[in-house]
């Protein structure tokens, strides 16, 4: 069993390495044709060579999201070439039972599934914030939208709601207003700094205008502003927490994600979208197991002649249905308003019950 074992594995391995790299060069080349029309000229301008490394750095994300694709196309493709070469035969008269070859495949499968949790929670986080990095150097600043990074913070007799416009790849703000309200609601006071820095628990804030709201004995309404270099404002907000608010949520850590939900959730802020994408990144990586249970019967097809050019596009097929699957079941669970856990792990287990029925019908049955 340990030699049909290698012989499985180093297949189907060398396939996915195939797939991948086939994949990757193709998404490296459309990122990079649309990364053209950034370049600029000037000694402090981004040029080519930074275009190319800046795409080089969106790979890792780019092997988190198509290597259970891979996987699947890659599996697809050994199974079924074993199966048209009478190779299986051979295996299952040398012992691999159905329930052999599962258990073989699933270990591969574990394999695949700590490397697309690495690629997705380390390697593609750091390149990713490398590739922000980068292009925050050349134009100046990282942000997001026009309005940049909204956050909410409560403090013992004040809630704060903060805008960061950008964030410099010093890790200096850019652009920071603080609205202070009192228990009621009512807005009390507004800050305004141009920068600021973080600092262990509070933000120093520089260049401040501080605007106080308030009423006079009769009722009016009143508005005294004042000016200061420096301003010390405490806080529990942190730069990991302003990254998120700034970046893409898939592509941050999955710890970092976590620890930003339970912040939105001690402050009475809506976290849906976070949460799903948390769970997301704790069952995708899970969806390979999935992914080489659904190969597995195409190594149980009757065929001699003709190639194995349509197994290999219904696995395209199906690797794409179920990327697509993924990211409708996220959009349709943050409308809504369903479990995130459960808006997470539809997909997988959607294709985990076709794979086993697959399986089952055409392995055990047949």
């Amino acid at each position: 069993m340990i030699t049909i074992r290698r012989l499985i594995y180093r297949e189907v391995i060398a396939a996915v390495a195939f797939v991948t790299l086939g994949f990757l060069a193709l998404f490296f080349f459309f990122d990079f044709v649309d990364e053209l029309p950034n370049v600029t000229r000037g000694d402090s301008a981004y040029r080519l060579t930074h275009a190319m490394v800046y795409v080089l750095l969106q790979v890792p994300n780019h092997l988190y999201e198509l290597l259970p694709i891979a996987v699947l196309i890659g599996t697809i493709f050994v199974m079924a070439r074993l199966a048209r070469s009478s190779e299986y035969t051979i295996l299952r008269t040398s012992g691999l039972g159905p329930g052999r070859a599962l258990r073989s495949l699933l270990g591969l499968g574990v394999v695949f599934t700590l490397l697309t949790f690495a690629a997705g929670d380390y390697a593609a986080p750091l390149a990713d914030r490398a590739a922000q990095v980068l292009k925050a150097r050349m134009q100046g600043k990282l942000s997001i939208g026009q309005t940049g990074a909204w956050l909410k913070e409560r403090q013992p007799a004040h809630s704060y709601t903060v805008n960061v416009t950008a964030l410099t790849p010093e890790g200096q703000m850019q652009g920071v207003r603080i609205f202070e309200s009192d228990p009621r609601g009512f807005m009390v006071s507004m800050v305004q700094a141009r920068r600021a820095e973080f600092a262990p628990d509070a933000w120093i804030l520089m260049d401040v205008e501080r605007i106080q709201l308030g009423a006079t004995a009769s009722g009016t309404a009143m508005a005294t502003g004042q000016r200061q270099d420096r301003m010390t404002w405490p806080t529990a907000i942190s730069p990991e927490m302003v990254s998120v608010a700034l970046l893409k949520p898939e592509r941050m850590r999955t710890l970092d994600l976590f620890e930003y939900i339970r912040h939105l959730e001690a402050n009475g802020q809506t976290s849906q979208r976070y949460e799903i994408e948390f769970w997301r990144k704790v069952f995708y990586p899970l969806s390979c197991l999935v992914m080489v249970v659904l190969a597995l019967p195409f190594a149980y097809l009757h065929f001699r002649s003709g190639g194995i050019t349509a197994f290999v596009f219904g696995g395209v097929l199906i690797g794409i249905s179920f990327f697509l699957l993924n990211n409708v079941f996220g959009y349709i669970g943050n409308l809504g308003n369903w479990l995130p856990w459960l808006t997470a792990a539809a997909p997988g287990l959607i294709y985990t019950v076709l794979s086993l029925g697959a399986f089952g019908w055409l392995v055990l049955r047949r």
